[in-house]
């Protein structure tokens, strides 16, 4: 499970970190709201932990974007708020629960496995088409057929299955499976992506993983006498 943290207290989002990778969880810390929207917006995130007062886009403007652009993940909200109406205007902009500061750890805890449960079988399977992604087995599985992913292209795999129709870009792949410092290139992503078609194709999938010059990549599903370029 992969948790977004957006908060601009360093050392409170380093510590909410440290507490959910000891419970298991993957997690990622940006500062400001407009990193938290754009991490938000990949779509490999399962959980967004979001602070209200935030630099550059303040967290009720965030959840907003991140729900207009059809994000589903659940939203933690954060505060040291406790007004009724800046609880009202934080679930109305598309927040699943408020949290205010200071909190107990064991409440936060309780929180993120409350929003988790209810996402139900998302947690344990991505659809799309014909085929489930298993995210506990790390396989693709269609019908009778089924084939294990390497860790890598299931992370290419998972993003976009989250995103569906939506584009993600190399840069973005490269980013989430590869990581910032990491040496890969663009090529790197093809390789993988072809990969992945292979699989799709032996497995007896009806989806298709299509390129769209300069937006990047796409599934769609179903039979198509068209098919994007290999790149």
């Amino acid at each position: 499970m992969k948790i977004l943290i957006v908060e601009d207290e360093k050392l409170l989002a380093e510590s909410l970190k440290m507490l959910l990778c000891s419970k298991g969880f993957e997690a990622d810390t940006v500062f400001d709201g407009e990193s938290g929207v754009a991490y938000a917006l990949l779509g490999v995130y399962d959980l967004i932990v979001l602070d209200v007062m935030l630099p550059k886009i303040d967290g009720i403007r965030a959840a907003e974007i991140i729900r207009e652009k059809h994000c589903a993940a659940p939203i933690l909200m954060l505060t040291a708020r406790s007004e009724v109406d800046d609880k009202v205007a934080g679930l109305t902009a598309g927040a699943d629960y408020y949290l205010t500061k200071p909190f107990d750890s064991r409440e936060l805890l309780a929180c993120v496995n409350a929003l988790l449960r209810r996402q139900g079988r998302e947690v344990d399977e991505l659809v799309f088409g014909n085929t489930r992604l298993d995210l506990g087995a790390a396989a693709l599985i269609c019908g009778e057929n089924s084939v294990r992913l390497s860790s890598r292209e299931f992370e290419v795999m998972r993003m976009l299955m989250t995103a569906k129709e939506r584009h993600i870009s190399k840069e973005a792949l490269l980013t989430k499976v590869w990581g910032y410092e990491s040496n890969a290139v663009e090529n790197h992503v093809e390789v993988y992506v072809g990969f992945l078609r292979k699989k799709l194709a032996g497995i007896g999938s009806d989806i298709r993983i299509e390129a769209v010059r300069r937006l990047g990549y796409h599934l769609e599903a179903g039979a198509s006498e068209a098919r994007s370029k290999n790149f």
